[in-house]
C-alpha cells in the first residue's frame, strides 16, 4: 500500500482544505482607469462582489476627475482598459490612440440640475429658451452651469442642448468646466446657478438644497444619448483575449445587478462614489434613477453615438473625424450574450 511521505503530510492537507491554488502565471492584471462617478458602476459592482479576482483578473485601478484627463493618461502610453465617456473615447481615438469600445455602461444619464433663481425661473417659465432669457433679464447676468471639461460626456450634451434643441447658443449662458467633486460642492455653495451632470450629484443636490430641481434630461437635452463605455487598447484585445471576455462577462452581469437589485449594489458603489460621505440611501435613490439607465449592448448606443460625433466634429472638440465602425468592437459582448444564452 501507498504511504505518503511524513514530510509531504502538512502540504496535503493544506491543500485539501484550501482547494486548488491559482497560480500567479493564471491571473491577468490590467491598469483601469475610472472615474468615481454612477454611470460606471458595473467596475464597483464586479470588485464589491469580489468576481474580478475569482475571474482571475487583478484590476490596478487608478482613478481620474474627468475624462478628458484620463485621455491624457492614454496618449501618455497608460491604462490598459477604461470606464469613461463615449466622448473622451471618441477624442482619444481622433488623437490617434488605438482604443476599442468594447461595451455600453448606460445612457441617457445627463441632467441639468438648477437652484436658486434659475430654478425657480424654470417653474415659472414652461419654456427652457425664454427661461433662460428670462432669468438674464430679470438678474442682470447669464445662468452660470457647471459642467465636466470640454468633450466630456455632460459638456457635449449642454452644448447640444443649447444649440441644436434651444436654437440659443453656447453664449447665452456662462459654462464653468470643473471636475466632479467640485461640480456639487459649487452647487451646493450656490457658487453656480446650474450644473450639466449625472448621478449622484443630481439627487444629492436636490436633497440638500431647498428648491433645486432637474429641468431637463438627456432624454430632451440629448435623446439616446451615449454615456458611459468600457474601452480597451487594442494591443490589450490581442494580448490578453481571455481576460478581456471575462471582464465584459462581469460587466453584463454587473448591468443586471443594478437594473435588478440597486440595494445590492449600492453598499458597493458607495465605496468609490463621493469617498463615502454621501448616505447608502441617497446612493440607492441615484441608482434608481430616470438618469440611471444601464445597459451594456454596445450595439444600442451607435447611432446616438454618430449623432453626438457629428457635433462634436462641428464644434471643433475632435482634431479629425473618427471612424465610428472603426471605434467600436461588439466582438466580445456579442461572444459573452451568445455565451450565456447557451448556458
Amino acid at each position: 500500500m501507498f504511504r505518503m511521505p511524513r514530510f509531504l503530510a502538512p502540504l496535503a492537507a493544506l491543500l485539501m482544505a484550501t482547494g486548488p491554488v491559482q497560480g500567479a502565471e493564471d491571473t491577468t492584471t490590467l491598469e483601469v482607469g475610472y472615474m468615481p462617478i454612477l454611470p460606471v458602476a458595473q467596475l464597483f459592482v464586479m470588485e464589491g462582489e469580489g468576481w474580478t479576482g475569482e475571474a482571475g483578473l487583478e484590476l490596478e485601478l487608478t482613478r481620474f476627475s474627468s475624462g478628458p484627463a484620463m485621455v491624457q493618461a492614454l496618449a501618455a502610453g497608460e491604462l490598459d482598459v477604461m470606464y469613461f465617456g463615449i466622448g473622451p473615447a471618441m477624442v482619444a481615438r481622433a488623437n490617434g490612440v488605438p482604443i476599442k469600445v468594447l461595451a455600453a455602461s448606460i445612457r441617457e444619464q445627463i441632467g441639468l440640475v438648477a437652484r436658486g433663481e434659475l430654478a425657480d425661473t424654470f417653474a415659472r417659465v414652461e419654456d427652457p429658451a425664454e427661461a433662460i432669457a428670462r432669468f438674464t433679464e430679470e438678474q442682470g447676468r447669464k445662468p452660470k452651469i457647471a459642467t465636466f471639461p470640454r468633450g466630456s460626456v455632460p459638456d457635449t450634451v449642454l452644448r447640444y442642448w443649447l444649440v441644436e434643441h434651444l436654437s440659443v447658443g453656447e453664449e447665452a449662458v456662462e459654462i464653468v468646466a470643473m471636475g466632479a467633486d467640485r461640480v456639487q460642492q459649487a452647487l451646493l455653495a450656490g457658487a453656480v446657478d446650474a450644473a450639466s451632470i449625472l448621478e449622484p450629484i443630481l439627487t444629492t443636490v436636490q436633497e440638500r438644497v431647498e428648491g433645486a430641481r432637474v429641468v431637463a434630461r438627456a432624454d430632451e437635452m440629448l435623446p439616446g444619448q451615449p454615456g458611459a463605455v468600457v474601452a480597451a487598447r487594442e494591443q490589450v484585445l490581442v494580448d490578453h483575449p481571455e481576460a478581456m471576455h471575462a471582464l465584459i462577462d462581469l460587466h453584463v452581469r454587473a448591468t443586471r445587478v443594478l437594473l435588478e437589485e440597486p440595494a445590492r449594489a449600492a453598499p458597493h458603489v458607495r465605496e468609490f462614489v463621493g469617498k463615502r460621505l454621501i448616505s447608502l440611501d441617497t446612493v440607492e435613490a441615484a441608482l434608481r434613477s430616470p438618469s440611471s439607465n444601464y445597459l451594456a449592448d454596445p450595439h444600442a448606443i451607435r447611432e446616438a453615438t454618430r449623432t453626438m460625433h457629428d457635433f462634436q466634429a462641428a464644434q471643433g472638440t475632435l482634431k479629425k473625424p473618427v471612424d465610428l465602425e472603426a471605434l467600436f468592437d461588439t466582438t466580445l459582448y456579442d461572444a459573452v450574450i451568445g455565451a450565456q444564452a447557451g448556458s
